[in-house]
């Protein structure tokens, strides 16, 4: 007997050998969704000797054959908040000198985990190469066999179909790869994040945090398994004697419940909770804007004929029509430019427009009760401005185009920066800062790497960016920042805890469909996040309700008297605070761009007992009726409901509501705003 057992053993460490020296990550259970099943997951994982949920390739060799002999040590450090523990696993080769590091947040109120790598060469000579940096590479085990399925989305591209929700049943051998089209985190292709659903009514939610080109790799295993494996898509590179760099942050968030959007919802709140800037220890909220102006006769676009006299004019004009707007909105144009807005690098006002600066207009502003935002784009730089003739050393170029890359990677071009761009918003008042991003960095971050330092621009200019925000936050730790990048296109973890997408797409202005399925997509992850309203009906208005919305209304017109647009501004405000509960699709994701169908959604509030329902019929849609399933209400509470459009109220049961409602929109394109609350 003793002699299988020995045998059995020595087969099971021959195994793990052989494990080890194919660099394959051992399967771990998927942890259930309470904090502490986190805890103890994190525990094993990281543990002196165990298989951490990272790998690399260093000198040609996988990490995982050599980093249990590697120096290893942990720690806690101290942190601000008091519901995140923050620890440190530190590993060491001491004969190369390099270093690695990865700091980890535990969260006591989520079911949450983060962490980012760091590696350091603290010897005296570049060190070997470092490449296919996985900053997680896990292996998970599921309870039961059973349907895995990745639900994750498009990013944004200027068209309908941006933020569209996908679902793709994993299979056995076929992986699922995701990254975006180019260096930008959200262009076009992938969303960095995504939700794992496992059998047996759990799952992980996922989010990459990397403002560049990321990739993860997703696929079923066996029958109760499956792999991910995420990081930088271009990394191979050496360290120079005491550099160091950094990996894509990851964060997984474990949830069980009755379907996929237990998850999605916890996810939803916890980006609030620890990924939304604060303001009075509350997340921020987001502003109702207005443009100051849009076009002009030709020669005129965006905002390039803009004047101190025509912005003042302006906010006057709200003041003595009583529709004052939180945030009025400049946009690109109020710069040096020639009349082409995309001449960037100048970012001083236009004497010839502005005289006195953006001063008299800022103050403007604030005399009537509303703040300012303005707009820029300071990572490229056209030929000669005055960023391009600062320092040419501060710029990346590729040969053949008309755009420079501002090289944030460069430290003393990201300080004057820093500097430049903070005494501009001292100087002339600017509370909102907009910035924008309207090209592909990656073909510049290519150009400028050496053969044995592949990715390090991309990585060097990333850091750059987190630490320019950072700056300019730590200088006006009131400032809000709009991250826009040709709309949605540079949205992740990292993004998102510092800043928020005012304007989120750069699809066709204004149009309501198209709004409608950008609403329903960006909402399974993200609460907070805006866009325009050109047309003022309901329909209009409704469709491009969301966290956040700058109009673009002409108060000398007669189409609408004052107190529509009085009206539509009370709407909005109204409706926000809903945009912070949970989100609920009611009609599926298929044939969501269509013009046939209907498309509604549900907003919740459980604490408040209360919540809305968006519903739209589009123009070609010819159902009247349908019927909706609510979510998240208590089963048993009595809730009274208002049917905004025609001012009935009804009641029902929240057993009731949940087996289903009909809902009718008699004509076509037309909208239905519902609300309910707990009866009193």
């Amino acid at each position: 007997m003793m002699k299988h057992i020995t045998t059995f053993f020595c087969a099971f460490l021959w195994v793990l050998s052989v494990a080890a020296d194919a660099g394959i990550q051992q399967e771990s259970a998927i942890p259930d969704g309470a904090e502490s099943a986190v805890s103890r997951w994190v525990d094993d994982h990281f543990a002196r000797n165990a298989d951490p949920p990272f790998s690399f390739e260093f000198a040609g060799k996988n990490s995982r054959t050599f980093l249990p002999g590697w120096e290893y040590s942990h720690g806690i450090q101290k942190s601000a908040d008091p519901k995140i523990e923050e620890r440190v696993y530190t590993y060491r080769d001491q004969q190369s000198g390099l270093t690695v590091q990865c700091s980890v947040s535990l969260f006591r109120d989520f079911p949450a985990v983060e962490w980012v790598l760091r590696f350091t060469n603290t010897s005296g000579a570049p060190s070997p190469m470092i490449g296919r940096a996985k900053a997680i590479d896990v292996s998970f085990a599921s309870r039961e066999a059973g349907d895995f399925i990745l639900h994750h989305a498009y990013g944004s591209n200027a068209q309908r179909t941006d933020f569209q929700p996908r679902r793709d049943a994993l299979q056995v051998g076929k992986p699922i790869y995701l990254t975006p089209s180019g260096g930008r985190s959200s262009d076009t292709t992938a969303l960095p994040f995504f939700n794992m659903e496992t059998p047996g009514g759990r799952g992980i939610m996922v989010a990459v945090g990397w403002s560049g080109k990321w990739y993860a790799e997703i696929q079923k295993t066996g029958e109760q398994s499956l792999a991910l494996s995420a990081g930088m898509e271009r990394m191979q590179t050496l360290l120079l004697p005491g550099e160091e760099i950094r990996t894509p942050r990851i964060c997984l968030l474990f949830w069980q419940g009755e379907d996929r959007m237990t998850g999605h919802n916890r996810f939803r709140q916890f980006v609030l909770a620890h990924h939304t800037r604060k303001q009075n220890g509350s997340p921020v909220e987001l502003p109702f804007s207005a443009f100051l102006a849009r076009e002009g006769p030709p020669p005129c676009n965006e905002h390039t004929c803009s004047t101190e006299s025509m912005a003042m004019a302006m906010i006057e004009r709200h003041k003595q029509f009583n529709l004052v707007p939180e945030v009025f909105w400049l946009d690109a144009g109020w710069y040096p430019c020639g009349g082409k807005w995309p001449q960037v690098g100048n970012w001083t006002p236009n004497r010839e427009n502005f005289p006195n600066g953006l001063r008299p207009v800022t103050d403007a502003a604030r005399r009537v009760g509303a703040k300012f935002l303005l707009w820029f784009e300071p990572e490229r730089v056209t030929a000669g401005t005055l960023f391009a003739e600062k320092n040419p050393d501060w710029l990346l170029k590729v040969p053949g185009s008309g755009n420079a890359l501002f090289d944030l990677g460069n430290r003393e071009a990201r300080i004057w920066l820093t500097e430049t761009i903070s005494d501009f918003l001292a100087r002339e008042g600017i509370d909102y800062y907009r910035q924008d991003f309207n090209f592909d960095p990656m073909p510049y971050w290519i150009a400028n790497d050496r053969p044995d330092r592949i990715g390090i621009s991309e990585i060097r200019h990333i850091e750059g960016l987190y630490a320019f925000w950072d700056g300019l936050l730590e200088r006006f730790p009131g400032l809000v920042i709009d991250n826009c990048a040709s709309g949605g296109r540079r949205i992740d973890l990292e993004t998102i805890s510092r800043s928020s997408p005012f304007w989120r797409t750069d699809y066709q202005y204004g149009e309501p469909n198209g709004s409608q399925g950008h609403t329903y997509g960006l909402n399974f992850y993200l609460p907070l996040h805006g866009t325009g309203n050109f047309t003022l009906s309901s329909y209009h208005f409704r469709s491009q309700m969301s966290a956040s919305m700058v109009v673009n209304w002409d108060l000398n017109g007669k189409e609408h008297t004052q107190s529509e647009l009085a009206h539509f501004i009370g709407e909005f405000k109204r409706l926000r605070p809903y945009c912070y509960g949970d989100y609920y699709p009611l009609t599926g994701t298929e044939n969501m761009t269509r013009d046939h169908v209907w498309l509604a959604y549900q907003l919740n509030r459980p604490k408040e007992k209360d919540g809305v329902v968006f519903a739209f019929r589009r123009q070609d849609c010819q159902i009247e009726t349908i019927t909706i399933r609510l979510r998240g209400l208590d089963d048993t509470a009595r809730y009274e409901l208002l049917y905004q459009d025609y001012a009935i109220r009804k009641t029902a049961t929240g057993s009731e509501l949940m087996k289903g409602l009909e809902i009718t929109i008699p004509s076509t394109p037309g909208s239905l705003l519902l609300r309910y609350q707990v009866s009193p």
